[in-house]
């Protein structure tokens, strides 16, 4: 009986363990792609707000897929890349935002966006401490959404508020 064979990407820029051979499992294919696409959100919202305001929209990200985990689904989506691109929720993918060509064209060279790739990257292998108190949605101070109307921030971190408003 033979072995199945194993599905591996390819990437010339891969330096250790298995990688340095140039093969990647799938799952490290899906990680990257998540890494991708959370650091292009926490571009395309904050990077205005420098490290700790990235951290913070990624762990409202994180504290999201920790729900949708728990409950087994939810309705922003169940994974960080569905969370990240589902309408209306973070306005950078959203395609009349002035932000979402530019995610889409942003590259390492940019310092900002150097930064919000490490901070997805500690996201994703789960080593981001959380100080937004476990919230799931914020906003920026300069606007009032009706969701947020009534309700005490968890934290104020630059010009965003924070706000847990689902049950963990």
């Amino acid at each position: 009986m033979s072995k199945k064979p194993r599905l591996i990407a390819v990437d010339t820029l891969c330096q250790s363990g298995s990688e340095s051979k140039g093969e990647k499992t799938m799952q490290d294919f899906y990680d990257e792609i998540t890494v991708d696409v959370l650091a292009r959100t926490l571009w395309g919202e904050a990077r205005g707000e420098g490290t700790q305001g990235m951290k913070a929209v990624a762990n409202v990200i994180l504290n999201r897929a920790k729900i949708a985990q728990k409950k087994g689904k939810f309705w922003w989506g169940n994974n960080i890349i569905q969370i990240c691109q589902k309408p209306y929720q973070f306005s950078c993918w959203n395609r009349a935002d002035p932000n979402f060509r530019k995610l889409q064209n942003v590259g390492r060279e940019d310092l900002y966006f150097a930064t919000a790739l490490r901070i997805a990257h500690r996201a994703v292998i789960g080593v981001l401490n959380d100080a937004t108190g476990e919230a799931t949605h914020y906003h920026a101070s300069s606007v009032a959404p009706y969701w947020a109307k009534g309700k005490t921030p968890s934290c104020v971190i630059g010009t965003h508020k924070f706000y847990k408003l689902a049950a963990s």
